[in-house]
């Protein structure tokens, strides 16, 4: 069953991503307590490669402090997700060793696709649709982006992956401040090489999940409709992002990725045929809501 969940599991989990690192601690299946930092890993993954040794430092620590607060704050357990990094670093098995040394908790490379239904399960247990209604989750990072289509009754029934997203795409085409339409035109032909092939169930309703989305949000509303995306990269395109920060209360290091992200969920949703409604929940709620389950039982 992929509805609410109401296990009394107190638990704490770290997702570590290409742009964020990402603390979230439950109890009931509610928010007890999170905390984010931004490091950029996927930079050094794209520019290099591999995760480099200051960056493994970095996130070692940050990691270790996560895992001691959600503790203090009663998790019974700790789980450290590894996403997008994982899979595409040459040192993924060692950032994945590190990180499980630093949380004294296990951590684990999720694949794409389980990455998929994890944000699958978090957004539907939080949006609530109709038991049979077929649904579509896309959640855009910051090296991948996953696009789910299932029902809640019955989970996933088809699920897709790309090796591209906002930290990536703003690192090879994006970097300007601001980037100009000619970039975002760019962007967009670049995102639509790795969309050949790609063609997912029709849903009646999308959602979309993650900091891209959420930003968006605070620009055009929690409806991402093809006007408003297209209103959106406008903006974007012809704004420094320190102006776009102040106005739209978005951190200045979300704002440097936005227009990647907005690209990305624009040639998405286009895919989709109908509107993205950005919602509460995604991998870590996912997460959570499993751990603690498996803990309940």
């Amino acid at each position: 069953m992929w509805g609410r969940h109401h296990d009394r599991v107190p638990v704490g989990v770290i997702d570590v991503g290409s742009n964020t690192v990402r603390l979230l601690v439950t109890r009931d299946g509610r928010c007890v307590h999170t905390e984010r930092e931004m490091l950029r890993l996927g930079a050094d993954v794209e520019q290099t490669g591999a995760v480099t040794e200051e960056k493994l430092g970095e996130v070692a620590h940050v990691v270790a402090h996560y895992a001691d607060e959600a503790r203090t704050r009663g998790a019974d357990a700790v789980e450290v997700l590894i996403t997008s990094p994982g899979r595409q670093a040459a040192n993924g098995e060692e950032l994945q060793q590190v990180l499980a040394r630093a949380a004294a908790a296990p951590a684990r490379v999720l694949s794409a696709a389980e990455e998929g239904r994890l944000a699958f399960a978090g957004a539907v247990a939080f949006a609530g649709p109709p038991a049979r209604r077929v649904v579509a989750v896309v959640d855009v990072g910051g090296g991948s982006a996953q696009v789910v289509v299932g029902t809640r009754r019955d989970g996933p029934r088809w699920t897709r992956s790309i090796d591209l997203g906002s930290q990536r795409l703003t690192s090879r085409l994006l970097a300007d401040d601001p980037p100009g339409r000619d970039a975002i035109a760019a962007a967009a032909e670049e995102v639509e090489g790795y969309l050949h092939e790609f063609a997912p169930p029709q849903p009646r309703t999308a959602y979309a999940v993650g900091g891209s989305a959420r930003a968006l949000k605070q620009i055009v509303g929690a409806r991402l409709s093809p006007h408003g995306l297209d209103e959106a990269l406008e903006l974007l395109a012809t704004t420094p992002r320190a102006n776009i920060a102040a106005k739209h209360g978005i951190d200045v290091e979300r704002a440097r990725t936005l227009a990647a992200g907005a690209v990305i969920l624009a040639a998405l949703q286009r895919r989709l045929g109908v509107p993205l409604r950005v919602t509460r929940g995604g991998v870590r709620e996912g997460a959570a809501g499993e751990l603690a389950r498996t803990l309940a039982a």
